[in-house]
């Protein structure tokens, strides 16, 4: 058959993030890692095709849809509507695609007769100067300093930021639990397949290349983030933080302290979405984003 898809494993770590990098792309979803986190929920499925693209099919309560190729910018129409013809002659079924980025649906330029193209509002992502995030020089970034100031002077010789690895996974499945139990019934939606994903990332975590890190209180992980690099972009992507809430000042010292240790040349900081949630979106524009990261949803008509 011409289409093979296959489940998304860790191994494929080996096979997918050079076709990530074929063309410009400042989404979070630019990135092997992020594919890998949504696995499960999204069931997500690939096939590499003509070993120039990866076309992509996933599944969310019995919708079946797509995400943009992957593959070079004057190939991307091809690969398109090749999967355009996968869904339409293998699923019988009419194309959708979520998350498309902007500048791919520049380059399709699809006609709006035979399809639909709307902004996913809820869904863009923040784009933030990696230098302004690492030093938080300036007035803009006043109370942010002066939130990291707080949290070291409270917790003065108490505290310790420390880049992770592997084997301080127990430590972040423990601080997991925690958080999780805070959260109580707050945890709906998206947010504990999420957590089975950063149990996932954890299970592969020396295959997957994810950069991580965590402060500790008192000898105990309170905080912990992971991140991954997109280095067409020169860009960070913050895929995951979490830090104990009742802890003032946490979230803006691992944040700042993250990009410091782990990404201290990045020229650009993608913070992901605010998923439409008011509070979210309030924590991520207080961080002065000099833009943001448009998705569309396509659907043939």
């Amino acid at each position: 058959m011409r289409w093979e898809f296959k489940q998304i494993t860790a191994e494929d770590v080996e096979i997918l993030p050079r076709f990530f990098n074929l063309r410009s792309n400042k989404t979070c979803d630019s990135v092997f890692l992020d594919s890998f986190l949504w696995k499960d929920y999204y069931h997500v499925e690939y096939c590499v095709c003509d070993d120039k693209a990866v076309e992509w099919k996933m599944t969310v309560k019995n919708e079946q849809f797509a995400a943009i190729p992957l593959c070079k910018e004057e190939d991307l129409p091809y690969y398109f509507f090749d999967t355009k013809k996968y869904f339409n002659e293998v699923l019988g079924q009419k194309l959708a695609i979520y998350l498309a980025d902007e500048e791919a649906v520049r380059i399709l330029d699809l006609d709006p007769s035979e399809f639909s193209v709307t902004e996913q509002v809820d869904a863009a992502d923040y784009l933030y100067d990696g230098e302004s995030m690492r030093t938080l020089a300036g007035k803009k970034y006043h109370k942010k300093k002066n939130h990291v100031n707080g949290f070291r002077k409270e917790y003065e010789g108490r505290y310790e930021y420390r880049t992770l690895c592997c084997s301080d996974r127990n430590d972040m499945w423990k601080f997991l639990d925690r958080w999780r139990s805070m959260k109580g019934t707050q945890l709906e939606g998206t947010l504990d397949p999420e957590v089975e994903g950063i149990h996932s990332i954890l299970n592969h975590c020396s295959d997957l290349g994810v950069r991580m890190g965590g402060v500790y209180v008192d000898g105990q992980m309170e905080a912990f983030t992971m991140g991954s690099y997109n280095q067409v972009e020169d860009m960070a992507i913050i895929h995951i933080e979490k830090a104990n809430p009742d802890i003032r000042g946490l979230y803006a010292f691992i944040n700042q302290q993250f990009l410091v240790h782990e990404f201290p040349d990045v020229t650009l900081v993608n913070r992901e979405d605010d998923v439409g949630l008011p509070g979210l979106r309030k924590a991520k524009q207080s961080y002065n984003p000099i833009g943001f990261v448009k998705k569309f949803q396509i659907r043939e008509l």
